[in-house]
């Protein structure tokens, strides 16, 4: 079914395209339209990259809810949040309701095949922001999660970082999964068995935040408040892992000048200087075909840390 989408998207991405898949009919429209006018980059190329990364990326969007973040202009024109899905709406869109603090249920897409994928994308979302915890328990999460932010520190502090925090993970028996945030930062990802709630998921890492702080304060800062935080310092946040919160997914398009991808990377990589825009919409689908998904992990079953202990 990929290759059909493909053979239709490379047709001329021009005007609209109508793509039948399986049962699924999908319109997809302005196809010509610059997303990112300096690099020639079409929405019709953004749904073809799409197209080409989903085997890896569509097992890590199966069953969760997705905030939708719409560029209709390209990734430089003004953007807006969307929580519920639009209508009217093909039938085949699967929906997740999540009841929020305010009573107030919501009907989230979920982006769980190749059909919907290219819907949210054709809608002007350039990445995607799933959920943490899936929806047949939206209170616990299966992984957690630090997010890297330089602010205004450089690039290999970030990095430098990425590493205290893995050493750090690796002693409490934590395996650790990394990608680039396709923005500033590094993604530092760790696969838990469910159990804990997302509440309790976010304690544990501010303790760990925290303490990281307190161990490399001229590098490190958990201080969330920006007036607050000290210049310099990358922030460990571990405030992303609250309830509702979400981040770029893996292999989403960043609106960033380059185009760039959140991409999943080794330590390895890293070490010999890899950077965020080394990996972008034109490269990371041949990346991808040829060492497959680097995330795998985060699916498996075993090797799940049991976060109880840390309780």
């Amino acid at each position: 079914m990929n290759a059909q989408a493909l053979a239709i998207l490379d047709e001329g991405a021009s005007g609209e395209r109508l793509l039948r898949l399986g049962d699924q009919e999908l319109k997809l429209t302005h196809l010509d339209k610059p997303f990112w006018p300096e690099l020639g980059i079409t929405k019709g190329d953004l749904l073809r990259y799409y197209a080409q990364v989903a085997p890896v990326l569509l097992p890590h969007l199966q069953g969760r809810a997705m905030v939708m973040k719409r560029y209709p202009n390209g990734a430089f024109g003004p953007f807006f949040f969307m929580k519920r899905a639009p209508e009217p709406r093909p039938a085949w869109i699967r929906t997740c309701s999540i009841t929020h603090s305010s009573g107030n249920v919501i009907d989230f897409p979920v982006v769980e095949d190749l059909a919907t994928l290219l819907w949210i994308i054709n809608l002007g979302c350039i990445d995607l922001n799933p959920w943490y915890a899936r929806c047949d328990d939206v209170q616990r999460p299966d992984y957690l999660h630090f997010d890297l932010d330089p602010g205004q520190a450089r690039w290999e502090q970030v990095v430098e970082t990425g590493f205290i925090l893995r050493d750090v993970l690796t002693r409490l028996k934590m395996p650790t999964l990394v990608k680039t945030s396709g923005s500033k930062g590094l993604h530092v990802y760790v696969p838990i068995r469910r159990g804990p709630t997302q509440k309790q998921v976010w304690t544990i890492a501010k303790a760990l935040a925290q303490e990281l702080a307190k161990e490399h304060p001229e590098l490190i800062t958990a201080e969330y408040r920006i007036v607050k935080r000290p210049a310099g310092r990358v922030l460990v946040d571990y405030n992303q892992n609250a309830w509702g919160r979400t981040l770029a997914s893996l292999y989403s398009v960043r609106p960033t000048r380059h185009a760039s991808v959140s991409t999943p990377v080794t330590w390895e990589e890293l070490e010999a200087g890899a950077r965020i825009e080394d990996f972008t919409l034109s490269n990371v689908p041949a990346r991808v075909k040829r060492r497959g998904d680097l995330w795998k992990k985060l699916l498996a079953p075993k090797g799940r840390v049991e976060l109880e202990r840390f309780l």
